[in-house]
């Protein structure tokens, strides 16, 4: 059996030398004896991987001295509830919301104190980014909180909203290391691993220190006390070792890459191949005002279901896998991350220019 060509959402493509590499280090890893999944997290050994991971991890991003990275466990999902626990020092939050994940964060974050929903393009299913350049910004905001690339409705922040002086947290976990990024204009900057970097199970949090505090809502727990982590440099609890064994391997590789300059036009590149089909296709349309496209989730329709059904159906059995859609958008999306290779995309177009034909 061949590889297909996995357009899956997340868990996502991995590039394929990062696999290669790990199933021969399967059971020696580097003369250890062992597999990176038996050992010690206090070893000697793995403290050089997660060492490494977090050093190369700092390279790609330019991280400052002043942020703390830390692998974490939970998911984003689990940092919905930690930063209002860790951040929200007034009680108030203010909240963009542009997709299921930013709403799910938004009404989280209502448990445990004002969370304002300051914007949103809910009113056209979540199919643009809206201006937030004059945001009713609360005075006394602890923060402001984005997603900034939206997986499900393939919508991407290109510039970063005003926060007008107020800390900005962002969930990247659909456009980690995609593209360069300036850490210094975000507070937090988080995201889980599973699209972009490596297998399920990690969560990486770049946090600027002075947010770090042991000064926490009440009844916070140890385990969700970002000052717990970045005090034990994220050896507080076994970690996710495997899984951060892996992301430290797609660090590698990305700076082997050319970093994330050469990331970005590569993604780019990859991209503008899907759009520009879907610009003149007859059959299939974007669902994205085009200026606020992502790079990395393309959502598309033929606005018919049965079609799409069909179309999904024999994609599948021509190795273009995990293309069917979001149950809230329906229709198709293309996940087309960092370790999609461009020739996955145009085969993938070339089958849809066929398909167009026989179904036009």
């Amino acid at each position: 059996m061949s590889r297909v060509y996995n357009f899956s959402a997340g868990p996502a493509v991995l590039p394929e030398e990062v696999l290669k590499e790990a199933a021969d280090e399967m059971l020696d890893y580097q003369g250890s004896g062992m597999s990176v999944m038996e050992m010690s997290h206090r070893s000697k050994v793995y403290d050089d991987i997660i060492k490494t991971a977090e050093k190369d991890l700092r390279e790609l991003m330019n991280i400052p001295d002043n942020y703390k990275v830390m692998f974490l466990q939970g998911g984003a999902s689990q940092q919905f509830a930690m930063i209002p626990m860790n951040l929200m020092k007034n009680k108030v939050a203010d909240y963009i919301v542009t997709g299921q994940w930013a709403k799910k964060a938004w009404m989280e974050a209502t448990k445990y104190g004002k969370a304002n929903k300051i914007a949103s393009s809910e009113d056209k299913t979540f199919s643009y980014i809206p201006d937030c350049s004059d945001l009713p910004i609360s005075e006394d905001a602890d923060y402001v909180y984005i997603c900034e690339n939206n997986t499900i409705y393939g919508t991407k922040f290109k510039e970063l909203p005003n926060t007008k002086g107020k800390t900005l947290v962002a969930d990247v976990s659909s456009c980690f290391l995609s593209e360069p990024v300036d850490v210094t204009k975000y507070g937090v900057i988080y995201g889980g691993v599973q699209k972009n970097i490596g297998p399920a199970g990690v969560v990486i949090v770049i946090m600027r220190e002075d947010l770090i505090t042991d000064d926490v809502l009440e009844g916070t727990p140890t385990m969700l006390k970002y000052k717990t982590h970045a005090d034990a440099d994220s050896l507080y609890n076994t970690p996710p070792a495997y899984g951060i064994y892996i992301c430290g391997k797609v660090f590698k590789w990305l700076k082997k890459m050319g970093g994330l300059e050469a990331m970005k036009k590569r993604n780019e590149e990859k991209a503008k191949i899907l759009y520009d089909f879907l610009d003149q296709s007859k059959l299939f349309k974007g669902t994205v005002v085009p200026k606020d496209r992502s790079l990395m989730n393309v959502p598309f329709v033929t606005g018919d279901a049965d079609m799409d059904a069909k179309f999904v159906k024999e994609a599948t059995e021509a190795g273009f896998v995990n293309l069917k859609g979001h149950r809230t958008v329906g229709g198709m999306r293309a996940s087309i991350y960092n370790a999609m290779p461009k020739e996955g995309v145009e085969k993938l177009v070339e089958f849809m220019k066929k398909f167009e034909e026989e179904n036009a």
